[in-house]
């Protein structure tokens, strides 16, 4: 028999750490640990990711596979000042935390023992059905009904859903039932949103003429985008462990941030530092998904993109309308020189192409 202690690392799941400790002490842990990391995990895991424009597969901003390695390394801290011989998680055997989780694990403390229960095979739950109901026969309350539970994960980045109808291609995502951080587009408002972000080497340090933490700007960007329907993307992604999945992501700060900082790129960077970078940005984005945040390669990487962030002094103004984007820049250099570049992008968001394919091909 080995003492269990529970650990949570939060990174921005907000309602979801309620009533943590009392379900720990219920299920036979010794203690809980709530390790509140989101600001490490906005300035030293998100950030690195928006400057190095990672997109995996088109779409995907990679809000999970970007915490897997910070909630890695929180566990080993704490399996090292408790002095614990094995870390145990819960992620499935066909998903692609398992892999996250222990990469990360390994890289950092390669002596622990990592126990994966879904891997083991004394384990005999199969779906999340068997698991709704197991936890029914034991008297273990879940915070939402059988028709509400998709498989989730969420963080200050973003929130992913998996499951229920999102199984069958065929069906179209009924995002008034589906969405937590967002309105759907169809019920944003009509009105326009006028925001600045100030820049300072890369990264956000300002929202509408207000200095802010980075944390701070995302939480608010995350208001405004996901009140105006922004960064809700429907994928089918190849996981690591060779099987697709289909998922629903909303990203609403991040996809604001990502557009916003891509742009300035386009305006500073030269010719063919812009076409290498995109090259970086891909290889980036695949380390990441793939768990491999630790890797020599990453971390060059990083070190190469780091080179390009010199964006000082630049303030994005966004416009945004339906179906419309409008981006004015001004960027303040060292001889006082002001350029002002006028741009209109088209933003034709995923969700209505997916309502436009359905109507013309599937119904």
């Amino acid at each position: 028999d080995c003492e269990v202690i529970c650990c949570c690392i939060d990174v921005g799941q907000k309602e979801e750490l309620d009533g943590l400790e009392e379900r720990a002490k219920a299920c036979g842990a010794s203690k809980l640990y709530i390790k509140n990391v989101v600001d490490e995990y906005v300035e030293n895991y998100i950030m690195p990711t928006v400057q190095a424009d990672a997109v995996f597969e088109y779409k995907y901003l990679l809000g999970t596979a970007t915490a897997r390695p910070l909630i890695a390394k929180v566990l080993v801290d704490v399996a090292r000042q408790e002095g614990a011989t094995a870390i145990c998680h819960g992620a499935t055997g066909k998903g692609n935390d398992q892999i996250r989780f222990e990469l990360g694990i390994k890289a950092l403390a390669p002596d622990l023992k990592i126990i994966a229960a879904w891997r083991d095979p004394k384990w005999t739950m199969d779906s999340r059905e068997s698991e709704i109901e197991y936890c029914r026969a034991h008297g273990i309350n879940l915070p939402f009904s059988a028709d509400n539970s998709y498989s989730r994960d969420r963080n200050i980045w973003h929130i992913s859903h998996e499951g229920l109808e999102l199984e069958d291609p065929s069906c179209a995502p009924n995002y008034d039932h589906l969405l937590v951080l967002s309105n759907s587009p169809e019920k944003a408002p009509e009105e326009d949103v006028h925001l600045s972000i100030d820049w300072e080497k890369g990264v956000p340090v300002a929202l509408n003429g207000e200095k802010m933490s980075q944390r701070e700007i995302l939480e608010k960007l995350n208001e405004i985008g996901g009140q105006h329907g922004i960064g809700i993307i429907d994928i089918v992604e190849n996981r690591v462990v060779g099987m697709k999945s289909r998922g629903v992501y909303e990203t609403p700060g991040g996809t604001i941030l990502m557009e916003a900082h891509q742009q300035l790129e386009e305006l500073i960077l030269d010719r063919e530092t812009l076409k290498y970078k995109r090259l970086v940005s891909v290889e980036f984005a695949e380390l990441v998904y793939a768990a491999k945040w630790f890797s020599p390669l990453r971390e060059a990487l990083t070190a190469f993109v780091d080179k390009t962030q010199a964006l000082d002094y630049i303030k994005v103004i966004l416009l945004k309308k339906v179906p419309l984007l409008l981006t004015h820049y001004m960027m303040k250099i060292s001889l006082h020189l002001k350029l002002v570049i006028y741009m209109i992008i088209m933003m034709l968001k995923d969700s209505l192409l997916y309502m436009v394919f359905q109507l013309k091909y599937v119904q």
